[in-house]
């Protein structure tokens, strides 16, 4: 296949798809792709999880090792961690991998179409597709495909392409420049693992509060505020921080440094300047966007400003 050969709606032709790493997310794409037509024909794993996974998922393909994957298919799926990607393309391309002509694309969130640059030498064809999507392994995660976004990068003849398989996966096609790939990733990862974190230290503090259900007491509170944060940004800004309580904000520093005390060790002091840090950046953020007047901001910073 080469780029003339797509169609001018760009709507690739039903495809033989393989897949390197039918982990969790190679799984969910290449399901995806199945059910819009395409055809997985092969797939590669190392653990036994990912091995089990690709033949309960894809009986008819062929489990064999990635140049031969490569071998068999038009669409390759590179679905290996981050941090193995570029050594995956560097050895690929080294050891003569049949490349030329096959569409590969990866579904890395960090990486644009430049981390392929040694297959394309050799005649590849490069897709950036990132899922803004975090998978499980369950059954239902091809399910959550739909409505997604995907982070695209591609070669200007490729969009029409890669649009189309996002579409084709149930995804919306969102385009990202090479350039700042990194900053989108950085925003999407410091978002949702983040806000894992937080919750799962506030459900920490509320237990040590005696509160024995603390994910019910938060689930209404925090899906307002996503709600909130989603719809308006910054003016959906509540709470002490948001008012100028620089007593109450006191206050919670004091809580946190008795409840997180030296037993907590480096975890606990780590939970205090995580507070403290995030009531600095909304106070900015509650002043810049006109909620916190300048005084009230300077009374919540006398009490930020020695912190950690």
């Amino acid at each position: 296949m080469n780029p003339e050969s797509i169609p001018a709606d760009g709507h690739p032709a039903r495809l033989a798809v393989g897949i390197v790493g039918a982990g969790r997310a190679g799984t969910a794409l290449g399901v995806a792709l199945a059910r819009a037509g395409h055809q997985v024909v092969a797939a590669s794993a190392v653990s036994d999880a990912s091995l089990r996974r690709a033949r309960a998922n894809f009986p008819a393909a062929v489990i064999t090792e990635p140049s031969q994957v490569l071998r068999l298919a038009d669409l390759a799926l590179l679905t290996v961690p981050d941090d193995a990607l570029p050594s995956l393309i560097t050895g690929l391309a080294a050891t003569g991998a049949p490349l030329e002509g096959r569409m590969l694309a990866h579904a890395s969130g960090r990486y644009g179409v430049s981390v392929l640059e040694p297959a394309v030498r050799q005649g590849a064809l490069p897709l950036a597709l990132h899922p803004v999507m975090t998978f499980t392994g369950r059954p239902d995660d091809v399910d959550r495909l739909a409505g997604t976004s995907f982070g695209v990068t591609a070669p200007e003849v490729l969009r029409p392409a890669a649009e189309a398989l996002v579409i084709e996966m149930g995804g919306e096609p969102v385009f990202i420049a090479e350039e700042h790939r990194d900053l989108y990733h950085a925003a999407i990862a410091g978002a949702a693992n983040h806000l894992i974190t937080l919750v799962a230290q506030a459900m920490d503090l509320l237990r040590t509060a005696g509160v024995a259900e603390p994910a019910r007491l938060l689930a209404p509170l925090l899906s307002a505020s996503l709600d909130n944060a989603l719809r308006f940004g910054d003016a959906g800004l509540t709470g002490p921080v948001a008012r100028g309580d620089a007593a109450t904000v006191a206050a919670h520093v004091a809580a946190l440094e008795a409840a997180t005390g030296p037993a907590a060790g480096a975890a606990g002091a780590a939970a205090v300047a995580a507070y403290v840090a995030m009531a600095r950046l909304t106070a900015d953020r509650a002043l810049a966007a006109g909620i916190l007047r300048p005084a009230d901001a300077e009374r919540l910073l006398d009490v930020l400003g020695g912190r950690p």
